[in-house]
């Protein structure tokens, strides 16, 4: 995903797309940061570009001739990442069969993106604290003095992170360290104005295609829960259907841009999305097809996926076997979908939603009503199934 006109190069910074005043004072700031080596934190919802914003600052700076080094802190586990971060020593570990420099030794001079900040353990937190309180580096299973390094580091998170550490999930300290500038990307939904020049910056690779202002209106009105990153794979999607016989007209784009926006009023954004995946599941779409690839895309984020079985088993009253019908899943894949709730942690205990009454239950979405009547559980060794599924969750 790249809000940045191809063909970059680090002598010759490229000019970023956008038309609204938001994204204009976010590159204005971003031109400031880039005057000074100070730290900076760029926040925002996955996929608006923070990554574009953070390459922008180094390229704009005195560190651009040397390297701009990105790493995922979401992407690799904590050991592996201390590794990654700080290199490692032939033998250090299990698979150690080199000496292997860490990206930060090769952002020397340069810059070190870290993007996914909020993702990291509290013990690599501390780690990195003292990297940046001392500049010095020593790698896995190295014995020799630490090295010193001239890095700047640019972190990227889509966490509030004065949440996490009221939660005692990310250290203050390491919060004012990174927080020296603090960079706010909005959403893309409240920067309409940047979805037609982005749009057609990602049609330039395909100059037959072309979309009719009613199209151009369709893609506006739409909420973009994956932002720009989504907005890149829509556009690849009117591509690939486009049949080169005229302009893409509303009919022609992707049912999901026509049938996940619009729904609710405007609210806080979890529930929003949770709420924009529900509808659009509960109306045709699927699971697989749909959902879980916008998971791995990291497009929405494990909290959306909770929040959107919470619907379901409100709808079903506590039956994940009812979530099959509801979510456009066939029979035979109950035991996938479970294990892929249970892998990333999205397993709501099906207790809470069981025995509620009418009355008392939460208010479902309307599209609810649009489905036929759940079974109930077909036999008791099922519902045994399901509430064994549960206890291996908890």
């Amino acid at each position: 995903m790249s809000i940045i006109r191809s063909g970059s190069t680090r002598r010759h910074p490229s000019a970023p797309i956008f038309a609204s005043e938001q994204m204009r004072e976010v590159f204005r700031l971003a031109k400031r940061a880039a005057a000074s080596d100070t730290k900076v934190l760029i926040t925002g919802e996955s996929g608006v570009g923070k990554d574009v914003v953070a390459r922008f600052i180094h390229e704009h700076s005195q560190r651009s001739a040397a390297e701009f080094v990105a790493v995922n802190s979401a992407g690799v586990t904590e050991s592996l990442l201390e590794s990654e971060l700080f290199g490692h020593v032939k033998g250090s570990f299990t698979g150690a069969y080199r000496d292997k420099a860490g990206k930060l030794q090769l952002a020397h001079n340069g810059t070190l993106f870290l993007d996914e900040v909020g993702e990291m353990s509290l013990r690599m937190q501390a780690v990195l604290l003292r990297f940046l309180e001392n500049g010095e580096i020593q790698a896995v299973g190295d014995a020799a003095s630490p090295l010193r390094v001239n890095v700047r580091v640019i972190a990227a998170t889509n966490r509030d992170l004065r949440e996490r550490v009221r939660a005692g999930q990310f250290r203050e300290d390491l919060l004012y360290r990174l927080q020296v500038i603090h960079l706010r990307i909005p959403p893309l939904r409240e920067r309409r104005l940047d979805i037609r020049p982005l749009g057609m910056h990602f049609l330039e690779s395909s100059p037959g295609v072309k979309l009719t202002e009613d199209a151009w209106k369709a893609l506006g009105q739409y909420r973009w829960p994956g932002n720009v990153r989504e907005l890149h794979n829509i556009i690849d999607q009117i591509v690939w259907l486009s049949s080169g016989d005229g302009p893409v007209d509303v009919d022609k784009l992707p049912d999901i841009v026509t049938a996940m926006h619009n729904f609710l009023p405007a609210r806080e954004r979890r529930r929003q999305v949770a709420d924009d995946l529900y509808q659009a599941l509960v109306n045709g779409y699927s699971f697989w097809d749909h959902i879980h690839p916008l998971l791995l895309n990291r497009d929405v984020t494990r909290h959306d996926l909770r929040e959107l079985v919470r619907r379901g088993l409100s709808a079903t009253r506590g039956n994940y076997r009812g979530l099959l019908r509801l979510f456009g899943l066939p029979p035979k894949d109950y035991k996938r979908f479970m294990n892929v709730l249970g892998t990333h942690d999205c397993r709501p205990d099906f207790r809470e939603f069981r025995n509620v009454s009418d009355d008392n239950a939460a208010p479902r979405p309307a599209a609810v009503n649009l489905l036929p009547p759940l079974p109930e559980p077909q036999a008791p060794g099922e519902e045994t199934s399901d509430i064994a599924l549960e206890k291996t969750a908890s």
